[in-house]
């Protein structure tokens, strides 16, 4: 038996090269190891100088002019960006998918950019395919700007609808997250205060009301101020509604119940709602399945029906000329919104 010596200083610190040493994860408490394992499915990287890539915060902040590489891992990546980058079919956009990952690259970025970028894993079965929430990857992007505090908009006057049982934003976003901004009625001509309870201001959307009332409508703007000359935001008209919730409320008319041969005759299908929400029509006549034609025109306008309330009428008018046998029967309009639809139909005969 080898006698025992006495080690010698620092002779631990040799470790055979073969044997692999696992470090002992720090114990973290139970909610830490849940954010931490929440923070780890994120799959968005920023690539950096010299193939570095870094995780993305929450929020991100560069240079208006900078380019950016995005990239997010797997093989069937959908990604999410600022929509009029899609609008105009922006050239400085390029979206890529490789087999590892999917590449998002925005050239020459602009204050116009600013918004949130995003991407999840598709999970995909034959046809069908939805959103794995357990791997996706978001951050907001501010391009920021000194020329352009607010970030531009295509227009020079919005219209924001005062909904009573949903909040309503005015979204003058700002390039520069540091910026202070205050929010300002045209007439009379005064700051709105900002109280944080019923109206807030929310850096990624711009000033939130959480209960709109009739009292808030009136033409607002916004100011920013951040080192320099305060700059005015776009003007927003906010008009109050209030119509009831749910299907299209549908009338149905022609302008005659009896029709002489050769005569025109047009039937008018009519919607009240709300501002903003779209409708789309749909027609059934007698003379369809023979292919006779038809002319039909779709169209809305506003309406202030007093107190403060806008509603949105929606027509959609189908004209027949040359009136004939076949043409006689029901007239059936079919409206159609986000909530379901409503069949209405009146009867055209033949003199």
């Amino acid at each position: 038996a080898k006698s025992k010596r006495p080690k010698e200083p620092g002779e631990n610190k040799i470790k055979p090269i073969n044997k692999k040493v696992k470090p002992k994860p720090p114990k973290m408490r139970e909610r830490e190891s849940a954010d931490f394992s929440l923070k780890s499915q994120s799959i968005l990287t920023q690539v950096m100088d010299k193939g570095r890539f870094q995780k993305l915060a929450a929020t991100l902040s560069l240079s208006a002019g900078q380019s950016i590489e995005l990239r997010c891992k797997g093989s069937n990546v959908t990604w999410n960006y600022p929509s009029y980058l899609d609008t105009f079919k922006d050239s400085r956009l390029s979206i890529k998918q490789l087999d590892r990952y999917g590449q998002l690259i925005l050239a020459n970025s602009t204050a116009a950019d600013t918004g949130e970028y995003s991407c999840w894993l598709q999970l995909c079965n034959g046809n069908k395919c939805r959103k794995d929430e357990t791997k996706t990857g978001s951050t907001y992007i501010f391009f920021t700007d000194k020329e352009e505090l607010f970030v531009p908009t295509p227009s020079y006057f919005e219209i924001v609808y005062l909904n009573p049982d949903k909040p309503a934003v005015i979204p003058c976003r700002v390039t520069t997250p540091s910026a202070k901004v205050t929010l300002h009625r045209e007439f009379p001509a005064e700051e709105i205060e900002t109280d944080g309870t019923d109206i807030i201001y929310d850096v990624k959307k711009g000033f939130v009301y959480q209960h709109p009332t009739s009292d808030h409508k009136g033409i607002v703007y916004c100011k920013a101020e951040s080192q320099g000359a305060p700059q005015i935001s776009i003007k927003y008209h906010l008009l109050y509604v209030e119509v009831p919730k749910g299907p299209p409320s549908t009338t149905i008319a022609a302008s005659s119940s009896r029709a002489e041969v050769s005569d025109s005759v047009h039937v008018i299908c009519t919607v009240l709602g709300e501002p903003d929400v779209d409708v789309n029509f749909r027609w059934q006549y007698p003379g369809q399945e023979s292919e006779r034609p038809a002319i039909i025109q779709n169209f809305w306008r506003l309406i202030n029906r007093g107190t403060g309330h806008t509603t949105r009428i929606s027509k959609s008018i189908l004209l027949v000329e040359d009136f004939e046998a076949r043409d006689a029967g029901n007239y059936i309009c079919i409206a159609q919104n986000l909530q379901g639809e409503t069949t209405v139909a009146t009867r055209v005969e033949l003199n």
